[in-house]
This record gives structure tokens, C-alpha cells and sequence, in this order.
């Protein structure tokens, strides 16, 4: 299909990103069999697209994976981070994507629930999951990640080794528009609560959150910036004098979360947990600030991502295809909590994927 003709498509599809959040599902053909579109020519050398959601260290780790995938199976990878995480960029590179005539396309959507029907109509052309953040609503054919409810109660068990005796705490997430960092949050907030696991639960982030223990008293989103975080940690300790603890839940918010509070003479008072592996927030557990970090594998995000689109691309049977795909729609890559005991051993591993 021609370049003007696909970026068309997408920009008709595209049309919820600006209206209320309205989806279109109609005309969608079955994302389990291959079209010669998708396939392309037997002996063209397939290619396929590895989609970020921004552009910091974790996924230079999937972009290692995704590369070595390639290799193994015998196709390129085209690796797109925007630098500044904004549905607009990841819809360019996603046209980009599809009118190079790639087979598939792996991306960690930034607000899956306003990009179903461009996800949608990117799925119309080519092979599409989903990683890291999941669209489930969208003609995605699997998501590759971790369950993010269960990793946020994970966090919270860690910032309940932190403060055994519980206290006041703030958590501060680069936004609440994707899946995944609702189901974080979540899974944070009952944890601490000592709720009974429901990942379809949502508490608004207004809401009172607190028991004879904790005292939630604030979640602010910072829009994946990293001077914003700055900013809203800032304020949190020049309102707060009596805060125990603090939660970070993107990758490079534990550091800049560490940042401010040192700068406010406040690390003996204030305990630190983070979300996944940011060598800085490594090296603050290392020396004893940062409690513990919850980390993903974003290596296997890449190298699973990049292995699945290469076989679906080669296999022209549509039962076959679909054998290759979870019953359930999600390959679950687990999560690991991090604490002094084990940094060093995670690091010389993370070290050794990345070349250093």
C-alpha cells in the first residue's frame, strides 16, 4: 500500500485521539491470520518495529534484547523511542512504521485507552502486540510484560520492610493515562490497605486512602519529566515536615526522587522505593537510600517482542499462527523485588546485557 494511502488510514483512526476518548471497532479483519500484505514477498528480508513509550535507560535493556532477537532470527528491528512520550510521536512513528512495509510492530502505547482505534487500524496492516503497557481493548494480538497490579503490591510489601511501623507516604507515577502505571499505583495502594486483590479496582486520585497504619495522603503524576517530578517532590517536603516515605513508580523518578530528598537533609527520615532499574536507583540502594526498587525484565520485553513478531511473519498457516499466541492473550514476564542483598548480583547481570 502506498505511504499516503496508509497514513491516511491512520490519521482517520486517529480521530479518538482528540475526541472524548470514543473508539471505533467496526471492519477489523481476524489479527490471527497473516495477509500477503503482512507477509510480504517469501524471500524479502522481514523487518519489524520495537515502539517505546519514551527514551531513558530501561529500554536501552529492550533495545539490547530486541536487537539480539533479531540476530537469532534472522530479521531487523526498527527501534523507535520518542523523546518526548507523546501519543502524537508514537502515532508518527507507527505510519512511519507501517508504510515502510514492516510485518509487525511491538509498542508500550502511551494511552492505550485513546489509541484503540489507531492501534486498531495500525492492526489492519501488520502484525501488533503490545509490551510494558498493554491496550486491551484494541485488536492487539498479546500483550509481553509484567501483571502490574501484582508488581505494585510487590512495591508496597517493599515499602512495608521499609516502614514497619507505617506512616504518612506519597506516591508520585509519570501518568495515570496508561494501563500499566494504574495498575502499579493500585496494587501499591492495596497492599498497604491490606485489601483483597481485585486489579479492576481504581481509587481516585483525590481520594482519602487510609487505615490505622498508613496515610496515603497524595499521588501526583508529573508527565513523564523528570524536572516536573522534581518539582512536585519539592513541594511534597516543603508541605510536609512529617513524611516517612516515598514511592516512585517510573524509572526515572526514584533518582530524582532520592535527589530532592537529599538536598532537604531528609534521608534519614524518608524511605525510598522505587520501580525498575535505573543505574542510579541501583547504586542508591547499594549505598543504603533507596530501600528497594521493583524491576521488569525490559531485555526479555525486547527479545520476546521481537522473537514472537519474527515467527508470526514466517508462518503462513492461520492455525499455526495462532498456536504461537497465549490462550490468554498475555505472555507474563515476571517481576523481581531488589534490595541491598541482591543489587550487586543484578547489576553485574544488567552490566553484562548492556556491553559495559
Amino acid at each position: 500500500m502506498r505511504r499516503t494511502a496508509i497514513v491516511t488510514l491512520l490519521a482517520v483512526a486517529a480521530v479518538s485521539l482528540s475526541s472524548c476518548g470514543e473508539t471505533a471497532s467496526d471492519g477489523v479483519t481476524d489479527p490471527t491470520v497473516a495477509s500477503a500484505a503482512h507477509r510480504g514477498n517469501a524471500n524479502a528480508r522481514i523487518r519489524v518495529g520495537f515502539v517505546t513509550n519514551c527514551a531513558v535507560e530501561f529500554w536501552a535493556v529492550a533495545e539490547v534484547g530486541a536487537q539480539a532477537a533479531a540476530k537469532a532470527n534472522d530479521v531487523d528491528v526498527l527501534v523507535r523511542m520518542p523523546p518526548k512520550a507523546t501519543t502524537e510521536e508514537q502515532k508518527r512513528y507507527l505510519e512511519d512504521l507501517v508504510s515502510t512495509g514492516v510485518s509487525g510492530i511491538a509498542i508500550s502505547p502511551i494511552d492505550p485507552d485513546n489509541m484503540t482505534s489507531l492501534l486498531d487500524g495500525v492492526a489492519e496492516h501488520c502484525n501488533l502486540i503490545t509490551h510494558d503497557s498493554d491496550a486491551p481493548m484494541s485488536k492487539r494480538l498479546c500483550y509481553i510484560g509484567v501483571e502490574n497490579y501484582e508488581a505494585g503490591r510487590l512495591c508496597g510489601q517493599l515499602l512495608e520492610e521499609a516502614m514497619p511501623d507505617g506512616g504518612p507516604i506519597v506516591i508520585i507515577v509519570g501518568t495515570l493515562d496508561q494501563d500499566n502505571a494504574r495498575h502499579r499505583r493500585q496494587g501499591v495502594i492495596d497492599q498497604l490497605l491490606g485489601r483483597e486483590p481485585d486489579a479492576s479496582r481504581f481509587d481516585a486520585i483525590d481520594a482519602v486512602l487510609k487505615n490505622d497504619k498508613w496515610d496515603i495522603r497524595a499521588t501526583s503524576t508529573d508527565g513523564m519529566k523528570a524536572p516536573k517530578c522534581k518539582e512536585v517532590v519539592q513541594a511534597w517536603l516543603a508541605r510536609w515536615s512529617d513524611l516517612k516515605g516515598m514511592v516512585g513508580l517510573f524509572a526515572y523518578e526514584p533518582p530524582v526522587i532520592l535527589d530532592a530528598v537529599r538536598e532537604a537533609g531528609r534521608l534519614e527520615q524518608i524511605k525510598i522505593v522505587g520501580f525498575d532499574e535505573d543505574d542510579r536507583t541501583l547504586l542508591g540502594i547499594k549505598e543504603g537510600h533507596i530501600h528497594g526498587t521493583v524491576v521488569q525484565n525490559p531485555y526479555e520485553y525486547g527479545r520476546q517482542s521481537v522473537e514472537l513478531l519474527a515467527k508470526l511473519a514466517r508462518e503462513p498457516d492461520a492455525k499455526k499462527r495462532k498456536a504461537l499466541l497465549p490462550e490468554s492473550g498475555v505472555i507474563v514476564i515476571p517481576a523481581r523485588q531488589i534490595r541491598k542483598d541482591n543489587v550487586d548480583a543484578f547489576r553485574i547481570d544488567l552490566n553484562k546485557k548492556l556491553g559495559r
